[in-house]
């Protein structure tokens, strides 16, 4: 491995690292190994292929991973790749959380990396959801029907803000809870603000 792909601010990094540095450098070793450029982005080691996000090695308190930028698009013949939250659409990881099981997967790393460069190549997308695909919570819709100035305002917010109010009204289990968001932010869609603006 040539030290001029090495990152100076990946190894500050990983000097800094007090859990998982045994596994993090395990990891940046087959990534690197897999001809990818390594940088460092959102506080961590990225691996890139012509400028495109590939692979990111990250820690949590339980576990160690690496993070698939595109990782619904690759095949897991391993069953080993987890969507971190069932509104993650893109990223998968792989979670470690010893330096023995990165040392026995090795083979099984490099083929999924090498995956995940191949579907840079080919300049896959993954299809995110529109708005349309998101249910609106019934306690929201009848709010529109009532209120037309509420509807207009809720349609002039960008799909993006649109999508963050209907996931919030949504994940409420009770319906009681659901109408309490609905009637705490309606000044807010009102004034034409998204849900953390």
């Amino acid at each position: 491995m040539a030290n001029s792909r090495l990152n100076p601010k990946v190894d500050a990094f990983l000097m800094k690292a007090k859990k998982w540095q045994e596994e993090y450098e395990k990891l940046r070793n087959i990534v690197l190994d897999c001809g990818l450029t390594e940088e460092f982005k959102w506080m961590h080691p990225c691996y890139t292929f012509k400028n495109k996000n590939v692979v990111l090695i990250h820690g949590f308190k339980e576990y160690c991973a690496l993070l698939f930028h595109k990782g619904a698009l690759l095949q897991d013949p391993n069953g080993i790749l987890i969507q971190q939250t069932e509104n993650v659409q893109a990223a998968r990881q792989i979670r470690f959380t010893h330096v023995q099981e990165i040392m026995e997967l090795e083979p099984v790393l490099k083929a999924y990396i090498l995956a995940a460069i191949k579907v840079e190549k080919a300049g896959l997308k993954v299809n995110f959801k529109t708005k349309d695909e998101y249910v609106i919570p019934e306690e929201f819709q009848r709010k529109l029907d009532e209120i037309p100035a509420l509807k207009m305002a809720f349609e002039a917010l960008t799909p993006g803000r649109q999508k963050a109010y209907i996931h919030y009204f949504s994940q409420a289990k009770q319906p009681k809870t659901r109408e309490s968001r609905v009637e705490k932010y309606m000044p807010q869609i009102l004034n034409g603000k998204g849900l953390n603006d």
